[in-house]
């Protein structure tokens, strides 16, 4: 009679699943959306960056950080290529939501946004990097638009590259490189 015992011991393990979830969360009622993260995701300062985001001041223990490195590549192109360290990449679709140490990172040029990361590569179109020195900048930012900081700056790294030649879609004719490349400083 084992045959028997079985469907009703999966029966009596389904049903204590689905009570069990079901009880869950009903003293909740009424209780604000839980993050995924226990940690608190910062406060919201009264100062902004350059874009009009609002800062989310977090510890310095622990804080989002962000290094950049950019080199050239054969194309012409730039491969940018972020380090952190206390952060994640949310994916593409998450909640509009500041949940500690993760979002996404916002890739600027000579001040100028030139995209919204959602991993720590990208490959960095010639055509924005013209002849001569320039800023490539990562600051990270949390899901809901804000972005973190520590000690009222925002949590940032900044590469300095110099493209070379007559312009940067063509490499020199002394060198046979497009650029030479920079690290964060």
């Amino acid at each position: 009679m084992t045959w028997t015992r079985r469907p009703f011991a999966a029966l009596a393990v389904c049903v204590l699943l689905l009570t069990g979830s079901a009880g869950c969360g009903s003293s909740d009622a009424g209780q604000p959306e839980r993050t995924a993260s226990a940690a608190p995701a910062g406060r919201l300062l009264d100062a902004t960056d350059e874009d009009g985001r609002t800062l989310r001041e977090v510890d310095a223990e622990g804080a989002p950080e962000v290094g950049i490195e950019v080199q050239p590549e054969a194309d012409a192109s730039w491969d940018v290529r972020l380090t952190l360290r206390n952060f994640r990449f949310s994916p593409a679709g998450t909640a509009g939501r500041a949940v500690a140490g993760r979002g996404l990172a916002y890739l600027y040029v000579d001040g100028d946004l030139v995209a919204e990361l959602r991993g720590p590569g990208h490959r960095l179109p010639g055509e924005l990097v013209p002849r001569g020195t320039h800023h490539v900048t990562a600051q990270l930012g949390a899901d809901d638009g804000t972005v973190w900081a520590v000690d009222g700056e925002p949590v940032r790294s900044t590469a300095d590259i110099t493209a070379s030649g007559p312009d940067a879609a063509a490499p020199s004719p002394g060198n046979g490189s497009p650029a030479s490349a920079g690290r964060a400083s």
